[in-house]
């Protein structure tokens, strides 16, 4: 008896080099583009994944640490009260009455108040547009005209 031998169609056979190495199938340039669209996108889930976990924690330290400024600036004011009530105290000592003692404190903290008023003027007046990022803004059609 013979040995029957199975043979595959020369179209299902693999393609073979001239040195008889066969050759890999090669992805068409459509599969190419889909692999390729397809870990692009697998990539920025990934790093906006990343993101959103860091910006978690960040955010976490961030409240913390805004809550233990409020707290400070709150007991701060506090201190800041009770030394105007001790400055007050503190003018009576020279013989005024304590009501015009708390009145000059008063005035005092209208003083400054006014000075910051008047720095912050200033300063709200020196604001502008931000003139480099606008002419740069402009420039982009023309660097596309170029190329």
């Amino acid at each position: 008896m013979a040995k029957s031998e199975s043979r595959t169609p020369p179209s299902e056979q693999p393609a073979v080099l001239e040195s008889g190495t066969p050759v890999a199938d090669e992805p068409t340039v459509g599969r190419l583009v889909a692999d390729v669209s397809r870990d692009v996108s697998s990539l920025v889930r990934q790093e906006i994944e990343l993101a959103k976990s860091e910006l978690k924690v960040s955010v976490r330290h961030g409240g913390l640490g805004a809550g233990l400024f409020a707290g400070a600036a709150f007991l701060a004011l506090l201190g800041i009260i009770m030394l105007s009530v001790a400055f007050a105290y503190f003018l009576h000592f020279t013989g005024l009455d304590l009501a015009w003692c708390f009145l000059i404190v008063f005035g005092v903290y209208m003083l400054l108040a006014g000075g910051l008023v008047f720095g912050g003027v200033r300063q709200i007046k020196r604001v502008g547009p931000p003139k480099r990022a606008i002419r740069q803004g402009q420039e982009i059609p023309n660097a596309f005209k170029r190329g």
